[in-house]
């Protein structure tokens, strides 16, 4: 804390510098003052939080100096250092807030412990007004949470309870409108776990202006404001990626419908949510509003004959890489539709998803068999499929060309118990996948195996593995905000020197740079 010394007397204010330890006591000494006058010119721009002062001086005096700095700077501990001991100076000391009243044959000790205390005290008073504010802050995100949430209809005297504690969101003309955004993390629909300080300091970004109420919420945050002040949404994209920075992670803000009361702001919050929903829809676009979106009525929702058979064309190569082509190529096309919504983009998947399940359901009666369950289709969630289309649809298009493999046999002639191995591998590349734990869970001789592996795949097994584990962890740096290491550890390597030189060898780049790029 910064403590200054104000005394006429040139002796008084040497002595009290220099026989005093004061960083000892975790003080910052200014520059002493040799008046009032000179002290109060100082004040503002040094901000001293202790001020150790004379009474009698040249020109103004220790007491109306006292006066003068309690009543603009409240929080000052002042002590005074007197000659004086009459009682009458003690109580008028007392009057101007003064905090000790020390004569100045007191020993260093004695002046050392009345700074101690005025420093403690207003340790306390800090606490005491952050406290405050939280409990403040508390109690007006409440207030208005509970208004966002209600299900009945808003009334006047709850909107009017509400701007009472958010006075920066009542509307004062008729060209003004209340704008609500709802920040979200873009690659998921839900706020990563992070622990309190972390989610404070990005709350604490995310106040873009004293205009501006921040609300936690289960998808981010909500941040509401008057519509039309200047420089809104720049202001706004600057703390999002503030916060992308703080966090580790992309978001995406979504603008609701512009409404004209607190009473109408619900109705923002559920076109915000709507709006939310094209996150992936809008690509690279980090802030949409719902005026963009609002007049699209949905693409197609049912993929035509021949787009099927181009599909089957695909899945019957039993290719990856042409399945991941038909994909991107799937996915280009979805987002250049105008009329492209949310809805309708899912259905369109899950027609392709359920055109390949047809497609083995075909084989199996073919061959007399009957059609195994396939779980990733059944537990599909069709809101993650907006979420995430690429991921989840190739998995469960990669799912039934290995069923129908299996089922049917394919035009491969593969070995079908190398396809359960195959299958086995995808499902636990997360885990210790040695040469011998596979061939084991097929019962085979490691060596056999190893050489059946080679002939059936064309790769060792070892490649097969790390090849795997790198493609899922390209997939996983596209498509999710997870940290390197959390990827690393996820596709099965805890050592993150050894994973950045299998995807430097495999990729070119290392994974940090690959990220940046694809993120551009």
């Amino acid at each position: 804390m910064k403590l200054l010394i104000i005394d006429d007397e040139v002796i008084i204010r040497e002595g009290l510098s220099t026989v005093i330890q004061w960083e000892e006591g975790g003080f910052t000494l200014l520059k002493p003052a040799a008046s009032a006058e000179e002290a109060l010119l100082r004040i503002p721009i040094e901000r001293p939080d202790i001020i150790l002062t004379d009474i009698q001086m040249t020109g103004k005096t220790g007491l109306e100096l006292a006066s003068e700095v309690k009543r603009d700077y409240p929080l000052t501990e002042i002590v005074i250092l007197s000659g004086y001991e009459e009682f009458a100076y003690a109580q008028q000391a007392i009057r101007e807030g003064i905090s000790d009243y020390l004569l100045k044959t007191s020993r260093p000790a004695d002046i050392m412990a009345a700074a101690l205390r005025a420093k403690k005290r207003i340790a306390d008073k800090r606490i005491a007004m952050i406290e405050g504010q939280a409990h403040q802050t508390a109690f007006r995100s409440k207030l208005l949470e509970r208004l966002l949430r209600g299900d009945q209809p808003i009334t006047e005297r709850e909107a009017e309870e509400v701007l009472l504690h958010y006075p920066e969101l009542r509307i004062a003309s008729a060209w003004e409108s209340l704008e609500l955004w709802l920040v979200t993390s873009a690659g998921m629909m839900t706020i990563p776990s992070k622990t309190r300080a972390e989610l404070a300091d990005v709350d604490n970004i995310l106040h873009v202006t004293e205009d501006c109420a921040v609300l936690d919420w289960d998808t981010g945050w909500l941040l509401i404001f008057r519509a039309g002040q200047p420089g809104a949404k720049r202001t706004i994209r600057s703390a999002i990626e503030r916060a992308e920075r703080a966090m580790d992670q992309r978001y995406f803000a979504a603008a609701g419908k512009p409404v004209k009361s607190l009473v109408e702001l619900r109705e923002s919050l559920k076109t915000a949510e709507q709006t939310a929903a094209f996150h992936w829809i809008t690509g690279n676009s980090s802030m949409v509003t719902y005026e963009e979106i609002k007049h699209r009525k949905g693409m197609r929702t049912v993929c035509t004959e021949e787009e099927e058979k181009v599909l089957i064309a695909v899945l019957r190569s039993a290719d990856k890489d042409r399945l991941c082509t038909w994909m991107a190529n799937t996915l280009e096309m979805i987002r250049h539709d105008l009329e492209v919504t949310p809805g309708s983009m899912t259905s369109f998947l899950h027609s392709f998803l359920v055109a390949g399940f047809r497609w083995l359901e075909r084989g199996a009666v073919s061959v007399g068999k009957s059609l195994p369950k396939l779980s990733q289709l059944e537990q599909l969630d069709m809101k993650q499929l907006s979420v995430k289309p690429e991921q989840l649809v190739i998995q469960i298009l990669s799912a039934i060309t290995v069923q129908y493999e299996q089922v049917v046999g394919g035009k491969s002639g593969r070995n079908t118990t190398i396809e359960r191995t195959l299958t086995y591998i995808r499902e636990h590349l997360d885990q210790s996948l040695t040469l011998s734990q596979v061939a084991a869970s097929v019962h085979m001789n490691p060596n056999y195996f190893s050489e059946l592996f080679k002939k059936e795949t064309g790769k060792n097994y070892i490649e097969f593995v790390t090849e795997a584990r790198i493609e899922w962890a390209i997939r996983l740096l596209r498509e999710t905000p997870a940290k390197v290491s959390e990827i690393a550890k996820r596709v099965g390597y805890e050592d993150m020197k050894h994973f950045n030189r299998l995807f430097k060898r495999y990729t070119g780049e290392t994974p940090s740079y690959f990220r940046n790029e694809v993120n551009r």
